[in-house]
């Protein structure tokens, strides 16, 4: 079997890198399109669009809040109709997601600027598309990695916490579902098994969470970088996405793709839905108590939901929970990566049991 590993063309992550951006675009072309979610464009980019402009032309749009495929159309005409020679992005995942789908339909480079660690989005060939109410409906793999990835962590540090919460999340799941497509040997994102590169990065990027996400997330809220943001930051973004994208993925994410069925999740970051279906995959796939108390400890620390409850989904019925099995056991979701049996039912009662679980700590007491 045939490993594969991707990257971006070049990451940058650091306390002042919107200062290197100028710089950075030159490289690409002299006609900038410009993707930003709608707070960065109030916020974020009028300091910078002086120096912007002194590379070529920029033409500047809001992104519409949903990577579907309404908005991709819509932001690929605009782009192409402007003329661009490179596409860029500022702001959250799912703008991000969308810039590089309008950069892939006209074949340009495209460099991404996160304003939040919420995802592994930035680094991967990887988009999700929504619907327009977001519901998650397909994946759409693309032909090469973003050109450029900036992190100005000045600016991740001054977004709300919950951001950064919630790439870390995101980041818990990598380690378990490389692993786990390590031993199934499951065709990964990349197109070939599981490099030990990216099973490295995982492994790295879960101890990264696991042993400095308290003290980064104390950070965020304090509005500082500090050294643990630093590697929290680099984790949530490079490392998950090196080793979700390279490295393969599982059950946690089907759930994560089930629970956007229910309208009630929609207001909740991906990485915290996420989270929980790291909880509930937990119990899928049979992991050592031990193991079970460590992660749910961690999630308990940082915030993360380890009940239905903190997903809003209180009171979920048994036909709601059906839909959620139903669609993240769907043909072609990567919960068939998982080297156990898989099932509608299967996939009900490992929710149900880390549900139990996050209730009974709780009420203990412990932490989780």
């Amino acid at each position: 079997m045939i490993s594969c590993t991707l990257f971006p063309g070049r990451y940058m992550q650091g306390a002042g890198a919107l200062s290197r951006l100028r710089h950075e675009l030159a490289r690409m072309g002299r006609r900038h399109f410009l993707i930003c979610s709608p707070t960065p464009l109030e916020q974020v980019l009028p300091p910078l669009l002086p120096g912007l402009k002194t590379i070529g032309d920029i033409r500047t749009e809001r992104f519409g809040r949903e990577c579907s495929d309404q908005e991709i159309q819509r932001l690929t005409a605009l782009a192409r109709d402007f003329g661009a020679e490179a596409v860029s992005a500022v702001g959250g995942g799912k703008t991000l997601d969308a810039a590089k789908m309008v950069a892939a339909g006209l074949d340009l480079p495209v460099a991404l600027v996160p304003t939040i660690a919420s995802t592994d989005a930035p680094c991967s060939s990887v988009s999700i598309i929504y619907s327009p109410q977001g519901e998650f409906e397909r994946v759409e793999t693309l032909s090469r990695n973003p050109d450029l990835v900036l992190v100005d962590t000045e600016l991740i540090a001054k977004a709300p916490a919950r951001y950064l919460v919630a790439g870390m999340g995101d980041a818990l799941a990598t380690w378990f579902e490389a692993d786990s497509c390590r031993i199934s040997r499951a065709t990964t994102i990349a197109g070939g098994v599981c490099s030990m590169t990216a099973l490295t990065l995982a492994r790295s990027c879960y101890e990264t969470v696991r042993d400095w996400g308290l003290a980064a997330r104390t950070a965020c809220e304090a509005g500082v970088v500090t050294p643990a943001l630093e590697r929290v930051v680099e984790a949530n973004t490079l490392l998950s996405g090196l080793g979700f994208e390279s490295g393969g993925l599982g059950a946690a994410h089907a759930m994560h793709n089930g629970l956007t069925a229910l309208p009630a999740t929609h207001r909740l970051n991906h990485g915290e839905k996420v989270a929980f279906g790291v909880l509930a995959s937990l119990f899928l796939t049979d992991k050592p108590l031990m193991l079970v108390d460590e992660v749910y400890t961690v999630c308990g620390e940082l915030g993360l939901p380890t009940t239905l409850a903190d997903l809003g989904l209180d009171g979920i019925t048994e036909h709601e929970l059906a839909r959620v099995a139903e669609k993240a056991c769907a043909p072609g979701e990567s919960i068939h990566n998982e080297p156990v049996e898989v099932s509608p039912d299967l996939v009900r009662a490992a929710i149900k049991a880390a549900d139990a679980e996050g209730r009974r700590r709780k009420k203990t007491g412990a932490a989780g």
